[in-house]
């Protein structure tokens, strides 16, 4: 099938082989009669498709037993509420401290100061001159033996990828060496889940919306270290504690079953192409191919502070902004798609999730060097 290259940030594209299994399923779900739209929660055709998701999710991460794996809604935005609702209280301060990495961490810092005394461990949001070059605000990271982490926090909260503003954690922090070590990380992967490592030894939480890299939009995956869990405030709703939520197995109520089964396909799909050590290789070849070419170009920049740039999403700019119009326009007449940058930030963004293949990075590479021949 030729289809043309989906760039979007998300909803973003999904392997074909996973869209052309979920039409086959559509009406009749191996021969139960019923699409898994319309089936029971707690049918044993759905049963079945829940606990393999999970079980293969925690094949694909190798999550330890001692983490719920939980299948929420509302996305990461809702769990910049749950995050302090679920654990800001658990050692009775009500203190969290957040690093400052762009938008989406920044939106979970605002969101949870509703909820405690909530402090700045580390920010970017101002430009910074390194190695004798400028990066403006968001365009670079503080490194992590300067964050700032109070001993008495209950988390540590951060943003692992900026989906908007290109920028990637390298690595998770060394809470003894920054003197906290008895403070929990609770990492935002929404945009880099499934596609490197994550050594939960350094993690007491991790959530990550779907609809990036593991599946549709409506499911959020939410891995919560189990000694964390059970210490939610009076304010928080039963249906996002996440106590009750692990208890009944992520159906304390109705859960979000299509986002589910079509996750569910997706982390069979990743098994299948080599796991979460093939996605991390294949991400590091799909960036650096185009970060070169960047880097190469006379028409188009990346402003990212090269030790930061992310391996997910790629935003990129032409030196004269005065042709972002036509370049859109002929890029999606090429087939390349969903190119446009931000709104709060402009340019372009080009989004390599583990469903992008290489070939789409370099056709869209053949087309920016067409387009600089033409225009540069």
């Amino acid at each position: 099938m030729n289809r043309p290259w989906n760039f979007a940030a998300g909803p973003s594209t999904l392997p074909l082989d996973v869209l052309q299994q979920v039409a086959a399923d559509l009406c009749d779900y191996q021969g139960s009669g019923t699409s898994v739209m319309e089936m029971s929660h707690r049918g044993k055709h759905y049963s079945r498709i829940r606990d393999e998701a999970e079980a293969d999710l925690r094949t694909l991460l190798a999550v330890p037993d001692d983490f719920e794996v939980l299948f929420m809604q509302g996305g990461a935005s809702a769990q910049n509420a749950l995050v302090p609702l679920n654990l800001i209280g658990r050692n009775g301060l009500g203190r969290a401290d957040y690093v400052l990495s762009g938008h989406w961490a920044k939106k979970s810092f605002v969101e949870a100061q509703r909820y405690g005394d909530i402090a700045v461990a580390a920010t970017a949001e101002t430009s910074q001159e390194i190695d004798g070059a400028t990066y403006g605000s968001w365009c670079w990271l503080p490194e992590q033996s300067q964050w700032q982490v109070r001993q008495d926090a209950a988390y540590l909260h951060l943003c692992a990828n900026e989906t908007i503003g290109g920028i990637e954690q390298p690595v998770m922090p060394d809470m003894a060496a920054l003197g906290a070590p008895e403070v929990p990380v609770v990492a935002d992967m929404s945009s880099n889940i499934l596609s490197r490592h994550i050594d939960f030894s350094r993690l007491g939480m991790v959530y990550a919306g779907a609809q990036k890299n593991a599946g549709p939009a409506g499911v959020t995956l939410v891995f919560v270290r189990k000694d964390l869990i059970g210490h939610a405030s009076a304010q928080c709703p039963s249906v996002f504690d996440y106590a009750p939520v692990a208890k009944a197995q992520s159906m304390f109520n109705t859960p979000p079953t299509f986002a589910i089964y079509v996750a569910g396909l997706v982390f069979k799909w990743l098994i299948k192409q080599g796991g979460v050590a093939a996605m991390d290789a294949a991400s590091t070849v799909k960036s650096r191919t185009l970060y070169q070419y960047l880097d190469a170009s006379s028409l188009y920049e990346s402003r990212i502070h090269p030790a930061v740039r992310s391996r997910m999403n790629v935003p990129f700019f032409l030196r004269d902004e005065t042709l972002n119009a036509a370049f859109l326009a002929e890029s999606e007449a090429a087939g390349l798609l969903a190119l446009k940058g931000h709104k709060s930030v402009g340019g372009m963004r080009a989004s390599l999730y583990n469903a992008m293949p290489l070939d789409g990075v370099q056709a869209l590479i053949t087309f920016m060097k067409d387009f600089e021949a033409r225009h540069g």
